[in-house]
Formats: structure tokens, sequence, C-alpha cells
């Protein structure tokens, strides 16, 4: 079924997030109307925090029920670091909710064992690697699974620093792509380092905005 006229609502944490995913969405699906529902204050309270709590999770279940007042067919949530929250939305509202990492996890499972997760937010981590030991659990598979955290990547990207950000996030993707079989980028703000990969470390490397925005386009055209 096309998916002309049909509606998709995407829940920010940052703002960061709203030009990558955007222009995704006008690739992925060009006909679909885009809704964005920004909070830029969820990660400093969290990493603050050091948790996701009630207050957090409260917020988050209100916007993916705003979601469902616009009338959009399918939400997306935009950031890993919340991404738990979405298991409790799901019964609050009649709408798909498709966490952006879930499909990435998914095929991280499928591609290896020894699987990387790079982060630029310490309270992903957590989140992430919980995400995809549930997936490899989900069909009968043993994962063994390493982070590494690039502190100070997110403030210098908030910051503008974008060189900066990548840099560092680059250097983190190399070291841990001579260690695993997979690498996972946590933030869907790193994926555009993926196109300056060559060769086998692009091949090990996924990142999650595109394949989440699949996952919305399978979704909304079975709508």
């Amino acid at each position: 079924m096309s998916t002309r006229q049909k509606t998709m609502a995407i829940i920010h944490t940052s703002f960061a997030s709203v030009e990558v995913l955007g222009k995704l969405a006008k690739d992925v699906l060009p006909e679909v109307r885009c809704i964005n529902i920004v909070d830029d204050s969820f990660l400093f309270d969290v990493v603050r925090k050091g948790k996701v709590d009630t207050r957090v999770t409260k917020r988050m279940c209100s916007y993916f029920l705003a979601a469902e007042e616009a009338q959009a067919r399918v939400a997306l949530n935009a950031c890993s670091t919340v991404s738990e929250t979405v298991d409790i939305a799901r019964s609050l509202v009649s709408i798909p909710i498709v966490k952006i990492d879930e499909p990435m996890a998914k095929l991280a499972v499928n591609k290896g064992k020894n699987i990387g997760i790079i982060a630029t937010v310490p309270t992903t981590v957590g989140p992430t690697s919980r995400l995809i030991e549930r997936k490899a659990k989900e069909v009968g598979k043993k994962v063994s699974l390493k982070s590494w955290l690039c502190e100070g990547a997110f403030e210098a990207l908030i910051a503008g620093e974008v060189k900066k950000h990548d840099s560092m996030v680059m250097e983190r993707i190399q070291e841990a792509a001579t260690q695993m079989d997979v690498v996972v980028l946590a933030q869907a703000t790193m994926a555009r380092l993926v196109p300056q990969l060559e060769g086998r470390l692009r091949k090990k490397v996924l990142s999650s905005p595109r394949e989440g925005m699949e996952e919305v386009k399978k979704i909304l055209e079975k709508a």
C-alpha cells in the first residue's frame, strides 16, 4: 500500500538528530509527513542522575501519546538512552513505536558474536547492551559485548565542534573494529561517519538511523 498522506512522528532528545533523521526521512519516505517532537533536556537530566527515572519515563510516554493525538500512524524513538521507556509507552498507545536502534541490534547479532558498542553518552551503554543481549537471547545466540565511551564527544557536538566530535568517535571506531566482529554506533548522530569508512571497516560498522527508518517504512506500507 502506498505511504502517501501518512504521518510519522519522531521523538528526539537532541536537536542534533533532527537534521540527520529529517534528511533520511525525505530519502526513505518522501511522501510521508514527518512531525518532530523535541525535548533536549532529557539527556542532561539522565546523565546527571545516572539513570532513566520515573519522571523521564512519564515525560517520554506523554510525547508518544501526543504523537498519537497528532494522528501519526507510527512513532520513532530517536534516542537509545531512553529506549527502554518505549516498552512502557507501547502499552499506552495504539500506534506502533519503533526503537531506532532495535533493527540495528538484530542485525548486529546476526553478523557476529563479539559486538562492540561506541557511545558518546554514558547512559546509553546500558540500554544498548541490554537490547543487544535481548535480541541475541531471542534467537538463542550468546554474544560478547565490549563498550567504548567517547567522553566529551557529545558535548563537543552540542557546542558546534563537529570535527572534534567526529575525530573522537572515529578513533574509537577504528580501535573497536580491530577487536570485534561488528561495531554498533549507539547514537544516531554518529551515522554520518559511516560513509567515511572504507573496505572491511565499513562492513563491520552499523548505525541505527537507516535501519530504523526502513522499519518505519515497513510498518506504514502494511498500515
